[in-house]
């Protein structure tokens, strides 16, 4: 890997950060009505104030500082990010970086096990699927394959939430962990949190195991007729082995850069998802932020999602050359 490999890599990462923090601040802001509107609309029709005695209200109450030109405000919202400063919540007045921490061990333990959990299986049932194509089993599994693969995780989530916590109340329908329960490294917290995620997790495994299915099964299956693997059935070798060693390992490449963009993703969180389960990730609290217009927190959202994803994606790259000798010959290790 060369230097100036990393460099140019660095610098179109600063660059794509700085591209979405710039598009996502004006984007938002074209969205109809503002925190301060709802706020002074809530005040004047609760308190029977006018439009200037809840317009002062709102921004004595809330610390915000009267409406300054949307260019002032880019540059202040750009130099408190050179600084440090992600600003404070509208809603709570908490800082940004304060509630996104909050909601964000929650995000990753739900969605690094569902995505884990996922990708395993999709990778197994895709390989068997390639080795078994045009049978029974891989007929049976491209159809449930594509199903999974068109299905919105949401979509699936308020069937579980509708048919196991209404209809048959099994599982809990809302919220991270029992409240009853006090949080810590207790054998009953743990299992309480396990059981308020499992469908949660239900719903991302089982709409995103069937892209990880198709595309393990293609790939699988082009690496089935490459001459490397004839000639290891030419020389004997056992199907096991040369499922292991040389189809899985070549044939599973290609997905390794899409899982760890995904993974990126992850810090995100599913809107709706947590929204309907009531669980307190960074989904939650983004949906949260997109009713109230509450851009500071809107922005850090995106931020942190940016920021994820650009970094994963670099991570997937060096991985990529780790793994694969041929890219290191080729221009980024040259």
């Amino acid at each position: 890997m060369t230097m100036k490999w990393i460099i140019k890599r660095t610098a179109t990462a600063i660059l794509t950060v700085y591209i979405v923090i710039t598009i996502t601040f004006f984007l938002i802001r074209l969205l109809p009505g503002s925190f301060i509107e709802m706020m002074i609309y809530y005040y004047m029709t609760q308190y029977g104030m006018s439009e200037i005695e809840a317009e002062e209200m709102v921004y004595s109450l809330y610390g915000i500082a009267p409406k300054k030109p949307v260019w002032e405000q880019y540059i202040d919202y750009i130099c408190g990010l050179l600084r440090g400063d992600w600003g404070k919540c509208y809603i709570t007045g908490i800082p940004v970086l304060e509630a996104l921490f909050y909601g964000l061990p929650w995000t990753v333990f739900l969605l690094s096990i569902s995505m884990t959990i996922s990708f395993a299986l999709g990778v197994g049932l895709g390989i068997l699927m390639a080795y078994r194509r045009g049978g029974i089993l891989d007929n049976a599994s491209s159809v449930f394959a594509s199903i999974s693969r068109a299905t919105p995780n949401f979509i699936l989530g308020l069937l579980l939430l509708y048919f196991l916590t209404i209809y048959y109340p099994i599982f809990p329908s809302r919220g991270s962990y029992d409240i009853s329960i006090k949080p810590g490294f207790t054998l009953e917290f743990i299992s309480s949190v396990l059981y308020h995620s499992f469908l949660p997790i239900m719903a991302y495994v089982i709409t995103s195991v069937g892209g990880w299915m198709l595309a393990m099964r293609g790939s699988a299956i082009r690496v089935l007729g490459e001459d490397y693997v004839i000639a290891a059935e030419a020389r004997g070798l056992k199907s096991g082995r040369i499922a292991r060693t040389y189809v899985g390992r070549n044939a599973i490449l290609p997905l390794f850069a899409s899982f760890a963009i995904s993974l990126g993703y992850m810090f995100g969180g599913s809107v709706f998802i947590e929204t309907y389960f009531a669980y307190n990730g960074i989904g939650h609290i983004i949906g949260l932020a997109m009713s109230w217009r509450d851009y500071p927190l809107i922005q850090g959202g995106f931020l942190l999602i940016t920021l994820a994803v650009v970094l994963s994606n670099f991570i997937a790259d060096l991985l990529y050359g780790k793994l694969d000798p041929r890219v290191r010959r080729g221009g980024m290790y040259s």
